[in-house]
């Protein structure tokens, strides 16, 4: 299964000196929506596009897909 990391958001928000309180209120977020994103759970794509548009950046900037263990160990780390 693949898994959503949003570590690029955070580092994001520290490089702007921004905490996830200020993201909440500007992108109109709730408490819950940040928390799902700090524990690595999806979040719908409107709300991924609210953060996107207020911080001025992309998907990529914001998220990555990661593979779990037994993928990459199964599938290979496609670096081929």
């Amino acid at each position: 299964m693949m898994a959503v990391s949003y570590k690029r958001l955070w580092k994001l928000l520290i490089d702007r000196d921004m905490k996830k309180k200020d993201l909440a209120e500007l992108a109109n977020l709730s408490n819950y929506t940040i928390n799902k994103m700090h524990r690595g759970e999806n979040v719908t794509t409107d709300t991924l596009v609210k953060i996107r548009s207020i911080l001025s950046c992309t998907f990529d900037d914001i998220m990555e897909i990661v593979m779990d263990v037994y993928q990459y160990f199964y599938y290979g780390s496609g670096a081929e």
